[in-house]
């Protein structure tokens, strides 16, 4: 059984980690997937494990956090598939650091990808959403649309190191349950999850020549193997998590199976945080 054939969805983020794994779960249920990632040729590759999973890929490259990219992303859905059904806004990193170290630069990078973009993106997908949905109700049509917003446990419970982070994280849930609110009366459901650890490049143990320039941010990825392992033992399930466990609750928010959910944040911790 395909639970999303034919419809259109964004992932943004989805080159590599989690995003990848959502969109080829996509694919494997018959979606039309616009992968979204920084680096084209990451995107490229994304888009064609879409196709052999059994759905249909196109790319829109480039950072969430441009201001213009929204606008650009959900025109690329629209043109080429004529529709869209689906929004998962998972692209993210993290710039850790205690407070009194961390700089503007390191808070506002943080809010721009987690917070800023995801709003920017539900904006411009409002433009057409509503527009369709009162032509829809007009001719007695039923048509189901889903966000699917990112937090973390950060998001939810806070973490020391990444006041920056959990802000951003914390920020998304309020305007996954504001939009439910809001956006309920057009059939769009808006829910979330909140990631605990899943191993991922972030999640990996940290080697300090493992960086990555983002948004002129060059930051660190993996964290500490100290860290690592304190975080494994805190786990009930006594691991942690895979992108492709990961994936599975945004298929079933994403799907038929989740038309009476909205406003609500998931926790796929392995159990953490309950």
């Amino acid at each position: 059984m395909k639970l999303i054939e034919g419809q259109v969805a964004i992932v943004t983020g989805s080159g590599r980690g989690i995003g990848r794994a959502i969109a080829e779960l996509f694919g494997q249920h018959g979606a039309r997937v616009v992968v979204n990632d920084l680096d084209a040729d990451v995107a490229a590759e994304a888009a064609e494990a879409v196709r052999q999973a059994g759905g249909e890929a196109t790319t829109c490259v480039g950072s969430v956090t441009d201001p213009q990219f929204p606008e650009k992303l959900i025109k690329t859905a629209v043109d080429k598939f004529k529709g869209l059904h689906i929004i998962v806004n998972n692209a993210g990193y993290t710039h850790d650091g205690v407070i009194h170290k961390m700089s503007d630069e390191q808070w506002y990078a943080m809010i721009d990808c987690h917070l800023t973009a995801p709003f920017r993106i539900l904006r411009a997908a409002s433009q057409y959403w509503r527009d369709w949905a009162k032509q829809e109700a007009e001719e007695g049509k039923l048509v189901m649309r889903r966000v699917v917003n990112t937090s973390s446990t950060s998001g939810v419970a806070g973490n020391a190191g990444q006041v920056n982070y959990a802000a951003g994280k914390m920020g998304i849930v309020g305007v996954t349950k504001t939009l439910a609110k809001e956006w309920g009366r057009y059939n769009i459901t808006v829910n979330a999850v909140a990631y605990g650890f899943v191993e991922t490049r972030l999640t990996a143990a940290k080697d300090k020549s493992a960086k990555e320039s983002v948004d002129g941010q060059t930051v660190e990825l993996g964290i500490p193997e100290k860290a690592r392992e304190m975080a494994i033992r805190a786990i009930p399930l006594g691991r942690a998590g895979t992108p492709q466990e990961a994936a599975g609750p945004v298929l079933f928010l994403a799907s038929p199976l989740a038309d009476y959910v909205t406003g609500t944040v998931v926790l796929v911790t392995g159990g953490s945080y309950m």
